[in-house]
């Protein structure tokens, strides 16, 4: 197994929990997002957080990667309690995420834009780095090797001169992947991974996610609508409807789970 990907032994066993959220409420204004949600992530699971549109599902993933704070409640990531921190103390203990609308520079390559995922691992200064000799060129040296072995995990060898604005949308959803990946995170946040994607480049991202998984031990959260997708690759699920928990459990416990049939059929509340 690569020593990239990896970030050192956090002391947490495979089966612990690695974040868990405790009572967590979100409101802007007087539109509640999130009512007094609790539920955990285990290491080395995947984990899905499903529901139907506006459920909070995003305004989840956001509370969990410090870009919206909570009014009620605390996160627990890796033994450590908060009730908010900002996205880029997030991204430095070890949380990666994609998004549901593409966010990469358009403007430069694949092998560039996944590079930038290893801004948060660089130890050298900035000065360093605008001299680049010595420890900074050899720490750059390092980071293009991690990144190219990324490209090669994700099978985008092809594209890794090519500007990302000129790629189609699988693609871009694959490169957004491996600039997370590049990250070497603790906990990977996937916020719709296969929305807009025809069913070969599903089962393609499917496929890698699955990798992600068990081969490098990443734990991931994943948000998804296709049910087949959540049922094929989730070890646990937890379901959203209105901003509340309506189900938690294994795939087969929430496929029947009666609150969670009447929310997708869409019985009124």
């Amino acid at each position: 197994m690569s020593r990239h990907l990896l970030r050192a032994d956090d002391g947490i066993e495979k089966g612990a929990e690695l974040l868990t959220v405790d009572n967590i409420s979100l409101s802007f204004g007087g539109v509640k997002a999130i009512t007094d949600i609790s539920f955990d992530i285990k290491k080395g699971e995947i984990r899905a957080i499903i529901g139907p549109n506006g459920a909070g599902k995003t305004s989840m993933l956001n509370v969990i990667n410090g870009f919206y704070h909570p009014q009620v409640g605390t996160i627990t990531f890796r033994g450590k309690k908060r009730s908010r921190i900002r996205p880029y103390e997030a991204a430095g203990e070890g949380i990666a995420r994609t998004f549901q609308n593409i966010a990469l520079f358009e403007g430069m390559t694949t092998l560039d834009n996944i590079m930038t995922g290893r801004m948060t691992l660089q130890k050298r200064h900035m000065l360093w780095h605008a001299i680049w000799k010595g420890p900074a060129e050899r720490e750059e040296i390092e980071h293009r090797e991690a990144v190219e072995q990324i490209i090669d995990f994700l099978e985008i060898e092809h594209i890794r001169k090519t500007p990302v604005g000129r790629l189609p949308y699988g693609l871009q959803k694959r490169v957004e992947l491996g600039r997370a990946l590049a990250a070497e995170p603790h906990l990977l946040l996937l916020d719709e991974p296969m929305a807009g994607m025809n069913v070969e480049e599903k089962e393609d991202m499917s496929r890698f996610i699955l990798d992600v998984n068990q081969q490098y031990g990443t734990t991931i959260a994943l948000i998804e609508h296709d049910m087949g997708v959540v049922m094929d690759l989730s070890d646990r699920v937890v379901v959203m409807d209105y901003g509340k928990k309506i189900g938690d459990g294994s795939p087969d416990d929430v496929r029947n789970n009666q609150d969670v049939i009447d929310a997708y059929l869409g019985v009124p509340h």
